[in-house]
């Protein structure tokens, strides 16, 4: 489908994108369309009386992010939506380094309406080179996790960058390494110096490459590049898809490379749930603009990925607002903190309640919580300051600062 089909039918057929493109002319370029304003698409993309999809959802797949509970982010798929988009990454796992013959043992999450361990079965199923697979999922108990890996002599293995560290550890203690394992495969989450270390002492053998970067609203965004060492550079789907790298100031697209802007997606096989013009919440530059190879610089302002877990910022500052805290402001940090990642509410204000204001962060992210008690992420800190940090540019407060080493 085209961009002006795409967008053509979505403002017939959707009430959300038909007003969100009231006073554009049809014939107005994808650049001159507005961007998509997270927090309207979610209150319009709901559960009940639903203003973003363009028909009645009668087949197809249901998924749930893993962000809060209370306001779950839903993305709706057809049939053949979901299945053409793994039928169009299986075609780029060559380039993720897997060989005829190999053994994948998948770790990716399942259940809980949870897309990755679905994504991954369903794309390793449409490969073209013959892969065995050996779904495991993140859940399982790490011993049945590594007696199945040692009984299938399994040769790759996929997951979460803290699931895969879970693993490793227990191999360490229980097998001291697997050398038959050649490739790691990891998503959902970036794969910092000691999670790597951590992996090499329990796959010695191992290769390290990105399985996909997508998400669950946004689909599929990138592939590994062949050949790259560079686990942040992808490319994109050019024939399903369009990326747009824009300045985050004024909106403009970026064509420069090495120049950081907001990533912005236009989904071209998606007409039940059109995403057009959609920010994934990363930011990103060009490396080659012809031919789609791009570099993740890190999130940008929307949402907070602490471990496998994303926090939307305007529901955190929801949260501090609920604990009664009096404030001039919340500024989200995330931290690098004994080989995990640490969410910090830095507060403007006098210190105040903590306990109450963890209380309210689990309320909005279950998950969060039940991560922090796994110990996969540290435990919330809360950081008391006069005065919050701003953009030396703009003077704006910076809501999110990601600390986290590259």
């Amino acid at each position: 489908m085209s961009v002006l089909d795409l967008v053509c039918y979505a403002r017939t057929h959707s009430p959300f994108y038909r007003d969100l493109y009231d006073g554009y002319d049809s014939s107005s370029s994808l650049s001159e369309l507005p961007i998509v304003d997270q927090a309207a698409f979610w209150a319009a993309n709901t559960v009940r009386d639903n203003q973003v999809l363009t028909r009645a959802h009668t087949d197809g797949l249901i998924f749930k992010t893993g962000g809060t509970t209370k306001a779950p982010r839903v993305s709706f798929y057809t049939n053949d939506e979901w299945d053409a988009m793994c039928r169009t990454y299986a075609e780029t796992l060559p380039a993720a380094g897997l060989r005829h013959g190999d053994r994948v043992a998948n770790l990716f999450a399942a259940g809980e309406l949870y897309s990755s361990f679905i994504f991954a079965l369903n794309a390793l199923q449409h490969s073209p080179i013959d892969l065995v697979q050996l779904p495991v999922t993140g859940s399982a108990p790490v011993e049945f996790a590594l007696s199945t890996m040692q009984d299938f002599d399994a040769t790759v293995v996929a997951g979460f960058p803290t699931t895969l560290s879970r693993l490793a550890a227990h191999v360490r203690s229980e097998a001291g390494s697997l050398p038959s394992v050649r490739l790691v495969l990891f998503s959902g989450e970036a794969l910092y110096d000691d999670q790597r270390a951590l992996l090499l002492q329990a796959f010695p053998g191992a290769e390290f490459r990105s399985f996909v970067y997508g998400s669950v609203d946004g689909g599929i965004i990138g592939t590994a590049v062949l050949g790259s060492d560079d686990p942040r550079v992808f490319r994109s789907f050019v024939d399903s898809s369009v990326l747009e790298i824009v300045d985050a100031g004024t909106g403009k697209p970026i064509t420069t490379p090495g120049r950081p802007g907001r990533l912005l997606q236009t989904d071209l096989t998606r007409r039940l749930q059109p995403m057009i013009r959609y920010p994934v919440g990363d930011l990103a530059e060009w490396v080659d603009v012809e031919d789609g190879i791009f570099r993740l610089l890190g999130r940008a302002d929307e949402g907070a990925r602490v471990g496998p877990v994303t926090l939307h910022l305007d529901h955190l500052r929801a949260a501090v607002d609920r604990a009664g805290i009096k404030h001039n402001g919340v500024q989200v940090v995330i931290r690098r903190i004994d080989a995990r990642d640490q969410l910090v509410l830095r507060i403007a204000g006098p210190a105040q309640d903590v306990a109450a204001v963890r209380a309210e962060v689990n309320v909005i992210s279950p998950r969060f919580e039940l991560q922090v008690g796994r110990g996969v992420v540290a435990p919330l800190a809360v950081e008391w300051v006069p005065a919050l940090e701003v953009s030396p540019r703009t003077g704006k407060t910076v809501r999110l600062l990601d600390e986290r080493p590259l």
